[in-house]
């Protein structure tokens, strides 16, 4: 069997040259019948050379064991076996010995070569020894016989080792070619899982940012106009005044409360990490008891109820996944009008339809710049300009600097600076331009540039 991977690199645990131990005792067990062979051998050869019988034995048997050196030196054990050919010794260590050299890594051209002269003394021998025993009447066969006998002997004896040992070889490179793609394989696999893996994190990180943006952008504008009617409120309400500021001061504090709740929120969904933040449950004031709404008078439910709508609205249209367009526009400078913010719109160009997400886009940034200016500059005159070029839709939300007394100035809104930082990340995500600060006279101004 062969191993793959790192049971592959691991396996040369046999002595010496051997990768395994079952391949030195293969060969051990191959070199004790060699050297039987070539040994019994020696008897016939000690007779036919004159020699002593031992000292033929003990040439055969050490001949006959140099085919335990087989996977060290196989050149080696092929030549031995040619040297003893005229001997009539060591068939099976020329089999062995081709093969193992056919199946080795060494050149082509030296298997052929040895493989000839292997093929040419086997074929010399064998005809030398038939036609002696035909002339002596050992074989009783016409003249045909001793070139075929040669011939069939010499291939018998130098093909089938040769071409097993060829196909052997193949046979190994390929599996290990195979092993290395499949090392190769899982190694891109164990990458490409890194991969999936740091690509899933940036892709929870980007939903999670995508998802408090959208909740600021939809959620922070309507709360922010609550707190600044109910803030009025305080400043028109006359039947009971002192219940109607107090109630007002109520709707304050749980929109403000609201907001500082939004963006703790928020900040888990844009970190990711850390403990949990637990948000506490809004509760009045002990000095100012819950009041039934109706009890604040007709300013304040109007307020109340505007607000309450335009929230409902937003998250409607959030969830039905349409988003808000550049045609609201209108209706989002109304609201801020109706707070008591000073605020004119300006279009210019060709009005034309554009992409869902430009106009989306362009609209969250007109919306959160008119929030900076309720959380911010509360009183200050703000432009709106719109502009349809060519290739391309601007917008900018300038302010010019806010009053410093007035019944809006008092009006305190938290802030987790979210705003800005997802204007520009919507902006730059369909590859426009966002810029924004503050102005020479005092105010602030928030630009930006989608291409159409």
């Amino acid at each position: 069997m062969t191993t793959t991977g790192e049971e592959h690199a691991t396996a040369g645990t046999g002595p010496w040259w051997w990768v395994r131990w079952r391949g030195a005792v293969l060969d051990a067990g191959l070199a004790l019948a060699s050297a039987a062979e070539c040994g019994g051998e020696g008897v016939r050869f000690a007779h036919d050379a004159g020699l002593p019988v031992p000292v033929g034995v003990a040439f055969g048997v050490i001949a006959g064991s140099v085919l335990l050196v087989r996977r060290k030196w196989p050149i080696a054990v092929v030549l031995v076996s040619i040297a003893i050919t005229p001997a009539q010794m060591g068939f099976l260590m020329g089999l062995v010995g081709l093969y193992t050299l056919a199946a080795s890594e060494l050149p082509r051209r030296i298997t052929a070569a040895l493989a000839a002269m292997s093929f040419a003394g086997m074929l010399i021998v064998t005809f030398v020894r038939t036609h002696q025993g035909v002339s002596s009447g050992d074989v009783a066969m016409g003249g045909w016989f001793v070139p075929f006998a040669s011939i069939t002997t010499a291939i018998g004896m130098t093909a089938p080792p040769v071409l097993l040992g060829l196909y052997m070889g193949a046979r190994r490179r390929l599996m290990e070619s195979l092993r290395e793609r499949a090392d190769s394989l899982e190694r891109e696999l164990q990458l490409l899982a890194e991969r999936a893996e740091e690509r899933a994190e940036w892709a929870r990180a980007e939903e999670r940012t995508r998802i408090a943006r959208e909740m600021h952008d939809v959620v922070a504008h309507r709360v922010s106009l609550m707190v600044v009617h109910a803030a009025a409120l305080q400043a028109v309400a006359r039947k009971d005044p002192e219940k109607a500021v107090r109630n007002a001061a109520l709707v304050g504090d749980m929109g403000r409360q609201a907001l500082t709740e939004l963006r703790e929120m928020l900040g888990v969904l844009r970190t990711g990490s850390g403990p949990q933040v637990r948000v506490p449950e809004a509760s009045p004031p002990a000095a100012a008891p819950a009041v039934p709404l109706a009890a604040v008078g007709a300013a304040a439910a109007v307020a109340a109820s505007r607000a309450a709508d335009g929230a409902g609205d937003a998250v409607e249209a959030g969830a039905a996944g349409e988003g808000p367009c550049l045609a609201e526009l209108d209706a989002l400078v109304g609201q801020s009008a109706a707070a008591g913010m000073v605020v004119a719109l300006s279009v210019e160009g060709d009005v034309r339809a554009y992409g869902r997400e430009v106009e989306q886009t362009a609209y969250r940034v007109v919306q959160e710049a008119l929030t900076n200016v309720h959380k911010h500059a509360a009183g200050a005159k703000t432009y709106v300009r719109l502009a349809h070029r060519m290739s391309e839709i601007a917008m900018q939300v300038e302010n010019e600097c806010p009053p410093e007394a007035g019944a809006g100035s008092q009006v305190r809104l938290p802030s987790g600076g979210n705003g800005l930082l997802g204007m520009r990340e919507r902006v730059s995500a369909l590859g426009g331009v966002f810029v924004s600060g503050p102005t020479d006279a005092g105010g602030f101004r928030v630009s930006a540039v989608i291409p159409a």
